[in-house]
């Protein structure tokens, strides 16, 4: 896995003011006006992304007592005649803010691909890269005051989803431990000591500007070391300090690394960034499928639901979207090893927040584990609801790679999604 410091990411997060060639619109291609009003409430997306597929049996989707339930039972939520698995007692009191999608359908049952149709909505072909949901995200909501990356990744990455044809500039900022400070965010030495430097590094800038004006311009050096320097002093990087909120708050998201990430997110939200995502990973349970899901929701159920507790007591539920899903689901059958494997038929997901229809449940799978699927929502419907909940204009186009203008999702918006 990568360990990203600023020192390798610090200049993917100071292009994201440089123009991009692949980062205009038609209609700035063409200088017309694209603009539309901004209908979505929400300002800001927390994904919150289970690496390896979750099985919704075990999750959000329960069907206890049947072939296909296991040894899993349910427990009620909420929200009358919702259930979920006894895995997530702590999310089971928050179901009267969540929606419930449990009619998800992906044309991908491979990990790698599913990964990238999942978050941009595009299956994978050689001759372009997507750009992925939170590149969209950083590119569409960052506001002018925004002094961090506009996409923060933490925990992990998916190394095949990024800016795409945006550019490396709305890549995500990964940090990998957010128990400790993000590396390279502080100078070695004192501030008049260090603007000295940048001072005399200046000096050297312009004289090569002023000889090499092409070169200048390509590479932008100056600029980015202006924002650079902007991140550096901003005090929004204190976001990454955990330690500032009260220790009955970090409780509140349990003292795993995940709940610690959540807790993060949160953070990050507050100060303006518009899309955060935290990784938990290890649900690929072709094998001890019922272990994996007990210690994994472990961490997950305090997470999200001291997430979502904590969001609606600041009044930021409203602004704030929270998804959480992985790849695809798990078979309603049990194999040979206590396992599940792919199944891309009929998988959940849950959304919180930010403009989604409250106490919800969407779509229904069967008891006899058939593919036999009510109100089927295939991912680039999801991905489309999710977009019209952020205000991100559905028609909207980008100039690709290849000069073609490239829509930034092909799906249908579920109304019944939104409040």
């Amino acid at each position: 896995m990568e360990s990203v410091t600023l020192s390798t990411t610090r200049r993917r997060f100071c292009l994201a003011a440089a123009a991009s060639p692949f980062g205009l619109t038609v209609g700035q291609a063409f200088g017309g006006d694209d603009s539309r009003p901004r209908e979505g409430k929400a300002k800001s997306l927390i994904l919150l992304w289970l690496d390896g597929a979750p099985s919704q049996l075990e999750t959000f989707d329960p069907h206890p007592g049947t072939e296909i339930g296991g040894p899993t039972r349910a427990i009620q939520t909420k929200v009358p005649g919702l259930a979920f698995a006894h895995t997530l007692p702590k999310l089971a009191q928050e179901a009267q803010s969540l929606c419930v999608v449990r009619s998800l359908t992906s044309k991908e049952g491979d990990h790698d691909r599913a990964r990238y149709f999942m978050k941009t909505g595009y299956r994978p072909i050689p001759s372009i890269v997507h750009p992925a949901l939170g590149a969209v995200c950083g590119k569409e909501l960052s506001g002018e005051q925004l002094k961090l990356p506009p996409y923060i990744s933490l925990l992990g990455k998916d190394e095949r989803t990024g800016g795409g044809y945006l550019g490396d500039e709305y890549d995500p900022f990964v940090v990998l431990d957010v128990a400790k400070p993000v590396p390279d965010l502080s100078s070695p030495v004192g501030k008049d000591r260090r603007d000295r430097r940048f001072a005399a590094l200046d000096v050297i800038e312009k004289s090569l500007s002023k000889d090499h004006p092409k070169l200048a311009e390509r590479t932008n050096q100056g600029s980015r070391i202006r924002q650079a320097l902007e991140l550096m002093d901003s005090p929004q990087v204190s976001a990454f300090d955990l330690g500032k909120e009260p220790e009955s708050v970090q409780r509140l998201y349990g003292q795993s690394p995940f709940g610690k990430a959540c807790l993060a997110a949160r953070r990050l939200v507050e100060v303006g960034v518009p899309c955060v995502e935290v990784q938990l990973r290890g649900w690929d349970s072709h094998a001890n499928n019922f272990n994996v899901h007990n210690r994994l929701c472990a961490d997950l159920d305090p997470g999200i639901s001291g997430l979502i507790a904590d969001l609606r007591s600041r009044g930021l539920l409203d602004s704030t979207l929270v998804v959480c899903l992985g790849e695809f689901g798990r078979t309603p059958a049990i194999n040979g090893v206590a396992g599940r494997d792919h199944w891309n038929t009929g998988f959940s997901a849950v959304l919180a927040g930010g403009g989604t229809r409250p106490g919800t449940v969407y779509g229904k799978t069967s008891s006899k584990g058939s593919t036999d699927v009510e109100n089927p929502t295939p991912v680039p419907d999801f991905l489309a609801t999710i977009l019209t909940v952020l205000g991100i204009d559905l028609h909207k186009e980008y100039i690709g790679p290849l000069g073609r203008p490239m829509k930034i999702c092909e799906g249908t918006a579920r109304k019944e999604l939104l409040a």
